[in-house]
């Protein structure tokens, strides 16, 4: 699990209960793009879960794109 990866998945944990096994399969893998064609957020995810499940990691997703715009491979 990527370092970004394992901090939303133990905000929503902390945020919204249930487990880090089932916030990381909604979640799922964060895909990179280069800074250079993506200069104000290199970094998305396509959750895959419930509506619900859904609408909790996009609106968390909305602030942490202001936070944490430019994330590098690692």
């Amino acid at each position: 699990m990527s370092e970004l990866q394992d901090r939303i998945v133990t905000q929503l944990v902390r945020d919204h209960g249930g487990t880090k096994r089932d916030w990381k399969r909604i979640v799922g893998r964060i895909r990179l793009y280069d800074p250079a064609t993506h200069p104000h957020c290199n970094w998305a995810l396509d959750p895959s879960g419930t509506p619900r499940e859904n609408a909790v990691v996009e609106r968390m997703m909305d602030d942490w794109r202001l936070r944490v715009r430019i994330v590098t491979p690692g």
